[in-house]
């Protein structure tokens, strides 16, 4: 992971918001997924918010994108905001509904 990664998440029911921050690498990916797997399985709504990243390494942005089906979420819609949105987005949409 890199040094200065870092996750802030906010749970509240039903809703879960997660800032992320520093650079995103592979490791860092897998880091998001577990987060991922492990607070959102009764999320109807999930927000990733990337304003606080400096750098999306390509190795992290397609470690996310392939391992998203690892989510064992609810069946609730996956939105991506910030500044880094379309790397992290599937097909340039920045919301992915049922992200299994």
């Amino acid at each position: 992971m890199a040094s200065n990664f870092h996750i802030a998440v906010d749970h509240v029911v039903g809703r879960l918001h997660i800032r992320l921050d520093g650079d995103f690498d592979g490791t860092s990916a897998f880091e998001l997924i577990h987060m991922l797997d492990r607070y959102g399985r009764k999320a109807t709504e999930i927000i990733i918010d990337t304003s606080g990243l400096k750098r999306v390494f390509p190795f992290g942005r397609d470690t996310f994108r392939n391992n998203l089906h690892h989510i064992t979420g609810g069946t609730g819609e996956l939105i991506v905001r910030g500044k880094h949105k379309k790397r992290f987005s599937l097909h340039g949409q920045s919301t992915i509904c049922n992200p299994r």
